[in-house]
């Protein structure tokens, strides 16, 4: 558990923090590593279930067609515009709900579940989270990029004030700070945020790189409050975002990039090892340009 030190500086960095704890089990789910000639192994980590991620993801799957298969079913003797409005209202009820996929942290997570640990730090708790906090003030260098999660409970979809989210990448090189060769004593794009009235997290950063093995990504974990992002047994959730296509062919085309082009053509969504049994509930929605920024944006729906 957090000290009454730690919690203090919480405060100060922070005006409200939630007392609400809610555990879950933590899951090991980890990914294989694979080595990058170049850029040294990055995020397929120590072993990765897949068989057991696949068939959750079909379960929630199969759930959904019954839900929807029950609407048709009671509407018989209804209006035809009726049903169709009643099932597509059903429809879009049961996907915003469906509990986003569980994915691995990788082996650079930085949450003390593999060596180093930056949530027991001060100066965590940020939004804008492209500089290094502490003894290093170095700004990581990128595309510029804000990234916004909402998050909302499966159990009516009711937003989730006061929770909290630890978000990672890696930088423009495809390093890892804190972990890759010579970035260990930098700690930039890590940062902890709590979610607003409307469940919403915001950070600004910059677009992450592709490199060896991997679909372009964003890892993140959901804590129950800003208290609790202190240990990472403490987590409710552990997933990641897959980047659109578009947006970082976009990105890796302009300077500061290198070799991203190039690994972006060696993998894909179907190849890539965490989303290739589908990435349905792990796409944002990706708008802006190279040239003026992005803005990452998506919903997720958490199981309190």
């Amino acid at each position: 558990m957090f000290s009454q030190e730690l919690l203090s500086r919480r405060r100060a960095e922070h005006p409200i923090i939630a007392s609400n704890t809610c555990r879950q089990s933590d899951q090991a789910v980890q990914e294989e590593r694979v080595m990058d000639e170049e850029l040294h192994d990055h995020d397929r980590g120590l072993g990765f279930d897949l068989s057991t991620l696949i068939a959750r993801r079909r379960l929630f799957t199969l759930f959904a067609g019954a839900g929807l298969a029950a609407v048709i079913a009671s509407c018989g003797s209804d209006s035809k515009s009726s049903a169709t409005s009643s099932a597509a209202a059903q429809t879009t009820s049961a996907a915003a709900l469906q509990t986003i996929p569980e994915e691995t942290a990788g082996p650079y997570p930085g949450d003390g579940s593999n060596g180093v640990d930056v949530l027991s730090e001060s100066g965590i708790v940020r939004s804008d989270i492209r500089s290094s906090f502490g003894s290093s003030t170095t700004v990581a260098k990128g595309v510029p990029t804000t990234i916004k999660l909402t998050l909302v409970d499966t159990n009516g979809g009711a937003p989730l004030p006061g929770a909290a989210v630890y978000i990672w990448h890696c930088d423009a090189d495809g390093q890892y700070s804190m972990y890759s060769q010579g970035v260990t004593d930098e700690n930039y794009l890590r940062g902890v945020q709590e979610a607003d009235a409307n469940g919403v997290v915001t950070f600004t950063s910059i677009y992450p790189a592709c490199y060896s093995g991997r679909w372009p990504h964003i890892h993140y974990e959901v804590y129950p409050s800003i208290a609790d992002a202190t240990m990472a047994s403490n987590r409710l959730a552990t997933s990641q975002l897959a980047l659109t296509a578009e947006a970082s062919a976009a990105v890796y085309a302009t300077d500061g990039y290198p070799n991203s082009t190039q690994k972006l053509s060696q993998v894909s969504l179907a190849t890539d090892m965490v989303f290739s049994d589908g990435a349905e509930l792990e796409t944002p929605t990706i708008t802006g340009s190279a040239a003026d920024g992005y803005t990452i944006a998506m919903s997720a729906a958490i199981q309190t």
